[in-house]
């Protein structure tokens, strides 16, 4: 996991995909919306986070493989995948961010100052959401300008995969046309 990748699909970018606390690598989530980028050409990777015990390991691997990347990075992350996904935003340049139900400031947490390097920014949080208060996404949104799409769903969003992979194809369509203009 640790080779350098040169290139993306067609010259864009790599979507790296973080899953959350108690999910894993190739949840039902992940693979619809990795589909949707492979399906525009995008290399993608799913980190497995499953030996980590907390959110510190987490950042650490993600932050570890993102160091190894030459080219244009999209993270995407789910609860405490949206975390470390929002929280290395702040380290490196991204072509595109994309949380769903991210858990920015739960309790016991390490508490980050939130400075993304990318203005392309995407949240997805359920209303009924009985993990991560929407409130954190809706604070986040505001603050960094993102857009934000609130539905009528629980933590893991389960019903609505199909939006997911309509708005994940919505970015990553923005950070292609962005890639043709270059």
């Amino acid at each position: 996991m640790s080779e350098p990748i040169t290139k993306y699909g067609n010259g864009h970018a790599l979507v790296v995909f973080s899953h959350g606390k108690e999910s894993g690598p190739d949840g039902a989530k992940i693979q619809a919306m990795r589909a949707v980028a492979e399906e525009l050409g995008f290399k993608t990777v799913s980190i497995d986070y499953t030996a980590c015990r907390n959110e510190v390991e987490r950042k650490a691997l993600l932050r570890s493989y993102l160091s190894n990347q030459v080219g244009r990075l999209i993270l995407v992350g789910s609860s405490m995948g949206g975390y470390v996904s929002a929280s290395l935003a702040n380290e490196f340049e991204l072509s595109a961010l994309f949380l769903l139900c991210p858990a920015l400031s739960l309790e016991g947490y390490e508490p980050v100052n939130y400075q993304p390097k990318t203005d392309k920014i995407v949240l997805v949080h359920g209303w009924n959401d009985d993990v991560v208060p929407v409130e954190s996404s809706i604070d986040f949104a505001r603050k960094h300008k993102a857009t934000l799409h609130l539905v009528e769903d629980g933590h893991r969003l389960k019903e609505s995969i199909p939006q997911l992979q309509k708005w994940l194809k919505q970015l990553l369509d923005s950070v292609v046309k962005i890639d043709r203009q270059v």
